[in-house]
């Protein structure tokens, strides 16, 4: 925007495209003050590249603003040796424009040219003329508003947009040799000359819109604070999703209705743009109640110090934050925040080392990808646990058994580890490699508070139900060999201490059959190895159901090649265990009759059913009793 109107630049190789009035002075001065309030250069040995293709040393808006001048206006090298800079001061995020001197080679001009460029409201407010036609005239009210105008149609389209001035430093005061400070500045930097405006897209990637759709589904709030102007930073939010469509603020609200914004109720408004300029004037209080009553949020024109202001106050909702920084001046907001991401192309040194992590593409999207890996691996690790969990009770019970009921023991310490170091050990890790249920990003957040790695519906779970059954598994087929062997269940209560004398060799079954000590313990340690195989049976529905803590296994499927070949490497070891010759005199572990191994079977497929009746009422119920009781 230059000559009091909205110019499309050429932005084709060979300039064959829209064409605008280059042969203005205006123009002339616009490019003179891009090119030389610029710290971005082409990189070298790239005479023969195409302009827009050449690779830049710079940030993404001065490498715009470069490849613009150089394909309007011929090279930018050779304007900044003509126009030598003497001094600068760069752009930071509180002064918000950037500023140098050079040395002015146009003859009738003064020796020295400030250029500045910067957010546009706040170079106009520098300015007390403007350049119109090549002739400096007074910025009064009707050009002031122009310029509204002009800064509102472009922001509006989500474009970046900056603001240019420049001012003939006098000879009288600035002669050849004059020492500009740029600490305590010696020059003036007020009533200059508005030059223009340029904006330029600053597109999104392509990733953006559909990673804040996942945090949306995924309970995450998505707060964008920006250095942009509100009317710039709104569009941006509506195009990549940060402002849903049909969602309005007081300001769409008020335009609506066609009242003024101080008669909306802001809590009608779902959505809220806040200025920098009222952040700092809003009280705890004040921002506490936008934050809880705004589904969503944009804080435009914004400081990187009431970035911390802002994580503070979602802090004090109880929430769990996440903040984005990459300058110097981000680092107590990254150290403040639960988790603070440093940009690991864009991002200073001082950033990267108060973060906890570092985002190596600069890419919002790797965050969300990281909030799902992150939720992926906390649940294959509670599902790890509880299949793990779940074969205590099996494992201890015998016990429990043995002493109170004074029963033969059912099961051996020997085989107790055969199971924990043996069977277990690769289906437990299989479920690390479990994938992602398709409702993982659909959940809302967990309460760190409550919702623990270990929580009592886990223990629950694994304790209280699935491990009971399998127990009641290993139990049903330690009296079945019993039983064939001739003793009866009720007529095993209380015959530990007969069963372990081993002077007594003439015990007598249910039937009147006499035992001896050895071959007692030979019947006792068959049913050792079939608890064992009892127990490696229902595990197998045990790591199927534990696939999944929500959704069908018919819709989880069996796509996890290591959790199959766990599946088939505790049974070949169930089964080398049981029938390796040797094993009697090793292990103590006698090879079994086939019939045996099925008598867990039942309770296996009892445990699959179960569960996946469970996880039906589950999604047929969420938030119900089934729900609060035993979801882990």
């Amino acid at each position: 925007w230059f000559d009091n109107q909205i110019h499309e630049a050429d932005t084709t190789e060979n300039q064959s495209g829209t064409c605008f009035d280059k042969s203005s002075a205006t123009w002339a001065s616009l490019a003179r003050v891009a090119g030389l309030c610029n710290r971005a250069v082409f990189l070298a040995e790239q005479n023969n590249v195409p302009i827009l293709k050449r690779d830049v040393a710079g940030d993404a808006s001065e490498s715009a603003l470069l490849k613009c001048i150089e394909l309007c206006c011929g090279s930018v090298k050779d304007m900044r040796e003509k126009y030598s800079k003497i001094a600068e001061i760069p752009f930071n995020s509180t002064n918000k424009y950037q500023l140098s001197i050079h040395k002015n080679i146009v003859a009738g001009e003064s020796n020295h040219l400030l250029v500045m460029k910067g957010a546009p409201e706040r170079i106009l407010d520098r300015c007390s003329t403007i350049l119109i036609q090549g002739k400096e005239q007074t910025l009064n009210d009707e050009l002031k508003e122009a310029f509204q105008n002009a800064y509102e149609e472009l922001g509006g389209l989500g474009e970046r947009v900056l603001g240019f001035c420049h001012f003939q430093l006098p000879d009288d005061q600035f002669a050849e040799g004059f020492q500009f400070d740029c600490e305590e500045v010696n020059f003036p930097t007020e009533n200059l000359c508005f030059v223009g405006l340029m904006s330029m897209i600053d597109p999104p990637r392509a990733a953006v819109p559909d990673a804040v759709g996942k945090c949306r589904s995924a309970g995450i709030k998505v707060i964008m604070v920006t250095g942009d102007h509100p009317i710039t930073a709104k569009a941006i939010a509506k195009g990549v999703g940060i402002i849903s469509e049909g969602n309005e603020t007081v300001e769409d609200i008020a335009a609506r209705l066609k009242i003024p914004v101080s008669e909306v109720n802001p809590r009608d408004a779902k959505a809220c743009v806040v200025h920098g300029g009222e952040l700092k004037d809003l009280s705890a209080e004040q921002l506490d109640d936008i934050l809880a009553h705004h589904t969503e949020i944009v804080f435009a024109r914004t400081s990187p110090q009431q970035k911390l202001i802002i994580v503070e106050g979602c802090q004090r909702q109880g929430a769990i934050v996440a903040v984005t920084g990459d300058g110097v001046n981000d680092s107590p907001a990254l150290k403040k925040a639960d988790i603070g991401v440093a940009m690991g192309i864009s991002g200073s040194d001082v950033s990267k080392q108060a973060a906890d992590m570092i985002l190596l593409d600069d890419n919002f999207a790797s965050i969300v990808t990281g909030v799902e890996e992150g939720r992926l691996i906390f649940d294959n690790l509670k599902k790890s646990i509880a299949y793990t969990l779940t074969s205590n009770i099996p494992e201890i019970s015998p016990f429990l058994l043995f002493i109170i009921a004074n029963i033969p023991l059912p099961l051996g310490t020997v085989t107790i580890l055969c199971i924990d170091l043996g069977t277990d050990m690769v289906p437990a890790i299989s479920l690390a490699y479990e994938e992602a249920e398709n409702d993982i990003m659909k959940r809302q957040p967990r309460n760190p508070k409550t919702d623990k790695l270990v929580n009592e519906r886990l223990i629950s779970i694994a304790y209280g139900q699935i491990g009971m059954m399998q127990a009641t598994a290993g139990f049903f087929t330690y009296f079945v060999i019993l039983a064939e062997n001739g003793f009866l269940p009720m007529d095993l209560l209380g015959m530990r201490v007969d069963w372990d004398n081993k002077i007594m060799n003439d015990m007598e079954d249910s039937y009147g059959q006499q035992w001896t000590y050895e071959r007692r313990k030979i019947v006792e340690f068959t049913c050792h190895t079939a608890f064992f195989a009892s127990i490696v049976v229902v595990q197998w529905a045990d790591l199927i159901i534990c696939k999944t803590r929500r959704n069908s296994i018919l819709q989880q499927g069996m796509k996890n090649r290591i959790l199959i070949f766990g599946l088939f490497e505790e049974t070949a070891l169930a089964v080398f265990l049981s029938y390796c010759p040797g094993m009697d005199v090793a292990l103590r572990m006698y090879p079994l009759k086939p019939c045996w191994w099925f008598c867990a079977l039942p309770y296996s497929l009892l445990i699959f059913l179960y569960d996946e009746g469970r996880r039906y009422i589950l999604r047929r119920n969420p938030g119900g009793w089934v729900e609060q009781e035993t979801y882990y």
